[in-house]
């Protein structure tokens, strides 16, 4: 039942968004957004989302994910995907390692006449994604109705995950000036990243976090959106594109309407603690709204 629910939510969303891009996402068209080029981490890439590319594999890059949806809402000319499961901002520029190879640097997929680039990228520098989701839930059984992630990354009285992102907005701002030393007329997105939490509420079931940790949690995931809004900001040719308003009811508790998966992989659907179809859809229509409005 929650499979066919879901199926029918992403073709509802992914009907609604071909007949946006079949008269809003002309005028992008006119306007020249001809070669599109989408940069980023798992967010971006989709992990088991159906059907996953081969090229390469160890990316787990799907056909479904919000770039690939975004170019066919806006009928772009040429689209390439370079996002990368596992990718920090010094993937930009540097071969990543994968399994059974590597991912080419992002920024070799850049050219002077591409007119359009996304960029999701900030929460795997210095860890902080995989930190949060490979240390919290086993902190949950000491202090069920407490915080104990928060106290585990508090060190003297500072939070070194909010001070690491601090940093990631500095490394993002390198990232922005590379893309517009290689592709100097493309207009660049910076996409921030959908809640895991929700405002209010637990479901240890599903996301297994100590109760504190919740509000914990978005308060990182704030830090990170606003290091990538300040980032963009600062650069002054960027724009962020703050999917998390959207994204309010769309947590992983939220049961068929999770735009997020959580603590257990879907193999056919995806990764744990990473994007259901569902979300990447949503992403693409906030997207597409952005760029169409």
């Amino acid at each position: 039942m929650r499979r066919s629910l879901f199926t029918v939510l992403v073709a509802t969303l992914v009907a609604a968004l071909l007949t946006a891009g079949s008269a809003a996402a002309r005028p992008g068209g006119e306007q020249g957004v001809k070669r599109y080029v989408a940069l980023g981490d798992s967010y971006t890439s989709g992990p088991l989302i159906p059907l996953q590319r081969p090229d390469p594999a160890g990316c787990l890059r799907s056909t479904n994910n919000y770039p690939a949806l975004l170019a066919r809402a806006l009928r772009v000319k040429s689209y390439t995907d370079v996002s990368c499961a596992g990718a920090d901002t010094t993937d930009m520029t540097r071969p990543q390692e994968i399994p059974l190879g590597h991912n080419r640097p992002q920024f070799d997929a850049l050219r002077p006449n591409t007119d359009l680039v996304t960029l999701g990228i900030g929460g795997n520098d210095h860890g902080v994604f995989g930190s949060v989701v490979g240390t919290c839930p086993e902190l949950r059984e000491s202090d069920p109705e407490g915080a104990p992630c928060r106290a585990y990354f508090t060190v003297d009285g500072v939070d070194t995950l909010r001070a690491a992102i601090a940093d990631t907005g500095e490394n993002v701002a390198a990232v922005l000036a590379g893309i517009h030393e290689r592709s100097p007329r493309a207009r660049v997105l910076v996409v921030g990243y959908p809640r895991i939490a929700p405002p209010t509420g637990t479901c240890p079931d599903v996301l297994p976090f100590a109760d504190g940790d919740y509000a914990w949690l978005n308060e990182i995931e704030a830090a990170l959106n606003a290091a990538l809004a300040k980032a963009a900001a600062d650069d002054g040719r960027s724009e962020f594109v703050d999917t998390y308003p959207a994204s309010l009811g769309h947590d992983a508790c939220a049961g068929a309407a999770a735009w997020i998966q959580g603590k257990d992989t879907d193999p056919l659907a995806a990764a744990t603690y990473h994007p259901r179809r569902s979300g990447m859809a949503g992403v693409a229509t906030v997207l597409h709204r952005y760029l169409t409005s």
